[in-house]
């Protein structure tokens, strides 16, 4: 007798394990699948760096998860962290500029 195959869960009810990510600095091969889930995937990575503790992880731990990212991905990571809280923009400056740095040919093109 066959079993109804269980439908995946939608990314946006997995729990996402900042933390391992972070300390391990590595997202499991294909684990964003789509440009929608990388979007998604961001969304939630913002809200959960400026909802745990300072020190709960380095910015050398953000910027490896960030350079996994597609780079229209780092781009909005900087984008919507600046509309969800512009004041801490100051504490994220050193891994902006690395990260915009990279892009400086492609945003006078």
């Amino acid at each position: 007798m066959d079993s109804p195959q269980q439908p995946a869960t939608p990314f946006a009810a997995q729990a996402v394990p900042f933390a391992e990510f972070l300390a391990s600095g590595k997202l499991p091969d294909g684990y964003l699948t789509s440009e929608y889930i990388a979007q998604q995937f961001v969304e939630r990575l913002v809200h959960y760096i400026l909802s745990v503790p300072s020190g709960s992880y380095s910015m050398a731990e953000l910027s490896k998860l960030l350079e996994q990212l597609d780079p229209r991905a780092q781009v909005f990571f900087f984008q919507r962290l600046k509309e969800t809280s512009p004041e801490c923009l100051k504490d994220f400056a050193p891994l902006y500029y690395g990260f915009m740095n990279e892009f400086d040919s492609l945003l006078f093109t």
